[in-house]
């Protein structure tokens, strides 16, 4: 599918020339399984490496996916296609250490930002554009608190961006390929193809154009989803400075939004008016606003997340 969108077209080019640095202050107001391995797998650390025994065998179930260092941050990840073999998508996904409740694992959906990948949820450097060395330190973080992690990718190939804000779906989802996409995630949650996972505990999560795919599964599947934290987004049909956000319902999932001052791509109005539209219809919201920060997961992410998945 061609995106002609002009800002679709403005946002491309703003990807490419964003090097904010992230700041550190902030004020805050109110089915086909496959054993593919990543295109990451010799990246990872010693650390990571080193979860087999001197004997050859599996490591103790208790060892930590995740290696975070001041560099990088890598996370110990399966790779799964879901979907007919014409039109599979890739899932990068984990589950935390240790025996799972009994009802299984809760479950993290992360969306990338366009012309990103789902695979920097699971690894990054420091020196990622947008955040992303944070985007894996929330991973390693929601990990580390018994949280799932299940990361897709988007379509085209070229770009990675979601349906849901595209003209030709924004306002007619259940005709998009990712609509289709999360009916087979749903399906093979509960015929535990990731492993002991619950879905009657969903999350969402994601950056950018992820964001307002988070945003989409408040408003597609209001039923399914407990929380969502929408980062450098708003809505899930705006894009960008275009942006229209209808009356919602109270009964839209507790939602958290986190952005930058400056954020060049995604103006800062647009996440206060989701704010704003959540609080006047009686549902949960808070919006975190870092001073100075760009287009970017805010440094504050992994116990943002982590602390309002738990409520």
């Amino acid at each position: 599918m061609l995106n002609s969108s002009p800002w679709v077209l403005l946002a491309a080019f703003l990807f490419a020339c964003d090097d904010t640095t992230p700041s550190t202050s902030g004020t805050v107001s109110a089915p086909m399984p496959s054993d593919t391995a990543s295109d990451d797998a010799d990246l990872v650390d010693a650390a990571i490496e080193d979860t087999a025994t001197a004997d050859g065998e599996e490591a103790v179930e208790d060892t930590p996916p995740c290696a975070v260092t001041d560099e990088a941050v890598r996370c110990d990840h399966q790779t799964t296609f879901v979907g007919p073999s014409s039109e599979s998508r890739t899932v990068h996904w984990q589950v935390p250490s240790g025996s799972p409740p009994v009802s299984g694992w809760p479950v993290v959906f992360a969306f990338h930002g366009s012309f990103l990948s789902g695979e920097g949820f699971f690894s990054a450097e420091a020196a990622d554009l947008f955040g992303e060395y944070t985007q894996a330190r929330v991973t390693a973080a929601l990990l580390d608190a018994g949280f799932a992690v299940l990361a897709p990718e988007a379509d085209p190939p070229a770009a990675k961006y979601w349906d849901t804000n595209q003209p030709l779906y924004s306002g007619r989802w259940t005709d998009s390929p990712d609509h289709q996409l999360m009916i087979a995630l749903f399906a093979q949650i509960e015929a535990g193809a990731f492993g002991p996972l619950d879905a009657q505990q969903m999350f969402a999560m994601g950056l950018s154009s992820g964001g307002y795919m988070a945003s989409r599964m408040a408003v597609a599947y209001p039923d399914r989803f407990e929380r969502i934290a929408v980062a450098s987004a708003s809505y899930a049909t705006c894009a960008g400075p275009v942006c229209v956000i209808p009356s919602l319902s109270a009964e839209h999932p507790p939602t958290l939004l986190m952005h930058g001052s400056f954020d060049a791509i995604v103006p800062l109005w647009t996440a206060r008016l989701y704010d704003d539209r959540l609080t006047a219809a009686g549902a949960i919201s808070r919006l975190v606003v870092v001073d100075g920060e760009g287009h970017a997961w805010i440094e504050d992410s992994p116990d943002q997340v982590v602390d309002w998945f738990r409520r």
